[in-house]
Order: structure tokens, then sequence, then C-alpha cells
């Protein structure tokens, strides 16, 4: 997965921090980069700089992704979104991608280890769903520039727990004492990729699972993977997701 590859022309939408992350990581995986659109030169993301490419990555702002994503599918150009905090329009763009026969990749989290991390939360949510002694609770930190709180990964682990479990009917941001609401609470500090805890707690003891991003790296690489494994999906009408990649 790592190492074969075809070598693509790349669309970088979004020129910020994930951005220049994702255009190292790209360039040391001999593929171009023909178009990058920053919020200086949105006016050259059109149908004829687009189709110059094979793929295009999208990580913007949550008022910004879906725009983004409607213009490379009406183009016909496969792409890879990692914005989060959009996802209201989710269904808009699915239909989108299904009616021009597109390709849409989109993951809360593009890291490889989260996903494992997703999939062993998915696991533990189901086993406990037996055990109504403890309860869960959820954390969520990241870097102060963080435009959403919680984060999508956040709110992927803590949906993920509300269909294992039946004891929790719904998620909500900040302290609670409604036995039937999931609690998430986010903090934002200095200088932190992201840390994402799950805590099982009953009065015998406490069962926690954490994800602690060293960088960005892990981010910026599978977004690249997630290009990668669209090549070839013109013409699908389909919606992937790290399940479709990682084959979970």
């Amino acid at each position: 997965m790592y190492y074969f590859h075809l070598v693509m022309k790349i669309a970088l939408i979004g020129y910020g921090k994930m951005g220049h992350e994702i255009e190292k990581i790209l360039v040391s995986r001999g593929h171009t980069i023909p178009l990058i659109i920053d919020f200086d030169n949105t006016d050259q993301l059109t149908a004829e700089n687009l189709n110059a490419c094979d793929v295009a990555i999208e990580f913007t702002t949550p008022a910004t992704a879906y725009g983004n994503i409607v213009s490379c599918l009406e183009a016909g150009i496969p792409v890879v979104c990692g914005t989060t905090a959009w996802l209201d329009r989710l269904p808009e763009a699915t239909e989108i991608c299904q009616r021009n026969g597109g390709a849409f990749f989109y993951a809360s989290n593009y890291s490889i280890g989260v996903n494992i991390f997703f999939a062993v939360n998915r696991q533990l949510a189901r086993m406990m769903n037996r055990f109504p002694e403890y309860d869960v609770t959820l954390n969520e930190v990241h870097h102060v520039q963080k435009k959403d709180a919680p984060s999508g990964t956040a709110v992927t682990l803590a949906e993920d727990i509300l269909t294992g479990i039946d004891r929790k009917t719904s998620w909500q941001l900040g302290t609670t004492t409604d036995p039937e609401k999931l609690e998430v609470t986010a903090q934002r500090r200095s200088v932190v990729p992201g840390i994402h805890t799950v805590v099982w707690e009953s009065e015998a003891d406490t069962i926690t699972i954490d994800h602690t991003a060293k960088n960005r790296s892990g981010f910026a690489m599978g977004a690249v993977l997630a290009a990668e494994f669209l090549a070839g999906k013109r013409g699908a009408g389909k919606v992937y997701g790290m399940k479709d990649l990682l084959g979970f």
C-alpha cells in the first residue's frame, strides 16, 4: 500500500499547514501538483484547470469545503476531502457524486493509526453494551487553531459508541449528568496535534483507550493514500472512506 502506486497529477485545494505537509509527501512519492488553490486564488478553481489533474485533495474550511467538492465532481475529477464540520451537506455531495458518476473520498481523520483506533472503539463499545455498570465519556484535545469543536474525529468516535451501546441516546458537548447522554469534552491548547481519549468507568475499575498524534504527517500520508486509491475510479458514482482503503 505504501510503495506501489501510479504517479499522478494532483490538485491541492487548501495550502495551509496540512496542505504543505501533503505537498511534501506527494513530491516524495513522485506525484506532480499542477494546481494549488489557496484563499488568494480561488478564481483558478475551474473545470479547465481541474481537468489537467487526475485527483484533487481538499483541506480548507467548513464554509468552503462543499463548494470545492462540487466543483471537482462537476468537472469529473475524483476528490479527497479532509475538511470537517460541513457534514450537514454530505447527502447533497453524495447525490452530486452519484449523478455525475464521480468518485468522492471522505474521512473525518486520515491517520492510519486513528482508523485502527476507530475499529478498536467500535468493538469495545459493542462489548460494553452487556455491562451497564460502566459509564463512558470522551475527551479530545487539539491546538488552538482547530476550527471545530468537538473535532470530526471525536464526533466519529461518539457516534460509533452510540451505535454500539443501547443506554446512550445522544452525545453532548460539555459535562452532563444525564445518564442517556454521552459526555464529550473538547480542550484547546497551544501546540497539540490531537489527543482523543475514551474512558469506561465503573465503581470497580476504569478502562481507557486513547490515541495521541505526534505530528500531521500521519494525517497527510493517509490523504495521499486515499488519492492514490481513487486512481482509475472516475465514473464510479461512489463515496469511499477509510474502511474501503484499509479493508476494515
